[in-house]
């Protein structure tokens, strides 16, 4: 055995020791480092760092209001991280609301999003809220508009953009585009986007795609429009295979990290998600390619979900951040398990959207269990994939009716992820008022809407949801004298 030197002091001289002491008192001859230096010396530094953790803040309530609330969506101010910007679907007034916070998300406004004239004897509602700010403090916020003739149905619908210049709290610019008439299409689900890379060519940017549902000669397919003047403008083009079946819902476009355009969507005719990228800054676009094919063609009606159905469509994101998977491309989606409930899905690409790996479930494995409205966020700086999405795995009624939402992160690029996190504090029940009966169910036709945002920055995320906790709270001066569905968000945190 080699000798090797231990401090101590004996008679002034150094003493050699030839056998281990792991020593645990801290005396001159034995030191507590010495323990711990002789452990190294003999194995090497061990590599493991411990579990990785996420913390998860108080449930907020967003919304604080008379009535429900839906279909639920969340930005983040890259300039400015704790200015957020919030939306969702309002089911007993006519506009969209609106919601911003200065303080990480601690404390909320709202606000009306505006709505064009009427058309004669009608009125006109908005529906489909979507997000997103630019580099100079933006925020846009994209809607559709229905013209609703009284007794005589539908008889238009145009796609909105408003846009804030105060993180949120007013919308005095609005820009109707893509007009169609009744016996036109249906301009349905638009999802926005604004490129935020600070070098891009296309910087700031405001990107918009929908489904234009069939009908009429120009009825079909994905359109998708851009604005180079801050959203004043918009120019439309169609960009999925106008041979091909065009039956899409649930588009959604997202920016590179060098300013490629990309989008996705759900081709329910062909049962497939669908992907298309331009170079250009959305002039010009490719050929569709399929991601995935699926089990689940358009939506299923889930116990949870029961009235509505829980809707098919992709959620995706790119890795704008200056880690090892720089540049990958990611997409959920939600569909059928072997075992018949839903669940969600991931794949990812590494080369543009040429390719993409084979669907693997983020979620934990567990048996018996609905996921649905999901979303997926990247975060910019760490690169982490993010995803949210219901989850009946609390449920106590034993049919799958309560909710709750649950967060799932992957720091591998999608090759694994973190075990899931439950977000809310309170299971939800929009099955049948939380058990509660008679109870005020007008709003069983809409439930929780068709999806529920996401939005990640620098490490901390923001999972935005309809919650039904408050549905039975007395409010005195509302129409049905309850709060009923309230939006709720919640600051989740990585741990290092």
């Amino acid at each position: 055995m080699a000798f090797v030197y231990a401090r101590g002091v004996l008679a002034g001289a150094l003493v050699l020791s030839a056998a281990p002491v792991f020593a645990q008192t801290d005396t001159a001859d034995k030191p507590t480092w010495w323990a711990k230096y002789q452990y190294l010396a003999a194995n090497g530094p061990d590599t493991c760092t411990g579990q990785a953790g996420i913390t998860v803040g108080p449930n907020v309530d967003v919304s604080n209001e008379c009535g429900p609330q839906s279909e639920t969506f969340i930005t983040i101010n890259p300039s400015q991280p704790k200015t957020l910007a919030a939306g969702s679907n309002e089911i007993f007034r006519l506009p969209m609301r609106g919601y911003f916070s200065t303080d990480a998300g601690s404390t909320w406004g709202g606000v009306d999003l505006p709505l064009p004239s009427a058309k004669g004897n009608g009125f006109v509602f908005g529906s489909d809220p979507s997000l997103a700010f630019d580099t100079r403090g933006n925020v846009f916020y994209s809607y559709i508009n229905v013209y609703v003739g009284r007794g005589q149905g539908i008889n238009g619908t145009s796609m909105g953009v408003s846009r804030s210049t105060d993180g949120g709290r007013t919308y005095p610019q609005f820009t109707e585009f893509s007009v169609s008439g009744g016996s036109d299409h249906f301009n349905d689900k638009p999802m926005i986007a604004v490129d935020t890379n600070l070098a891009s060519p296309f910087r700031d940017t405001v990107y918009v795609a929908w489904d234009a549902a069939a009908g009429g000669s120009s009825g079909g397919g994905v359109r998708f429009a851009r604005s180079v003047d801050q959203g004043l403008t918009f120019a439309v083009t169609r960009i999925d295979d106008p041979h091909g079946p065009g039956r899409a819902i649930g588009a959604q476009p997202f920016v590179g990290p060098n300013g490629e355009v990309y989008a996705a969507w759900n081709d329910y005719a062909a049962n497939t998600i669908v992907f298309n990228r331009s170079l250009d800054g959305g002039v010009t676009w490719g050929q569709p390619v399929v991601i995935s094919s699926k089990r689940l063609p358009f939506e299923l009606a889930i116990p949870a979900e029961f009235s509505r159905g829980a809707l098919v469509y992709p959620s995706c994101g790119a890795d704008r951040s200056r880690g090892a998977f720089r540049g990958r491309l990611y997409c959920s989606w939600m569909d059928l398990n072997a075992a018949g409930n839903t669940d969600i899905l991931v794949s990812s690409s590494d080369d543009g959207g040429s390719h993409w790996t084979p669907a693997a479930p983020p979620a934990d494995a567990i048996a018996g269990v609905d996921r649905f409205n999901h979303w997926l966020t990247v975060d910019p700086i760490t690169g982490d994939v993010n995803v949210s999405f219901y989850d009946t795995r609390n449920d106590t009624t034993g049919s799958r009716f309560m909710t709750d939402i649950y967060f799932s992160q992957s720091r591998t690029g999608a090759a694994s992820f973190l075990p899931n996190v439950r977000i809310t504090d309170v299971s939800s029940n929009e099955h049948d008022c939380n058990g509660v009966f008679p109870c005020n169910a007008i709003d069983y036709g809409n439930q929780t809407g068709d999806y529920a945002g996401l939005a990640s920055f620098a490490g901390v995320s923001y999972p935005i949801w309809t919650d039904s906790r408050n549905q039975l709270l007395a409010l005195p001066g509302c129409r049905t004298g309850l709060a009923m569905e309230e939006v709720f968000t919640a600051a989740v945190s990585s741990i290092r």
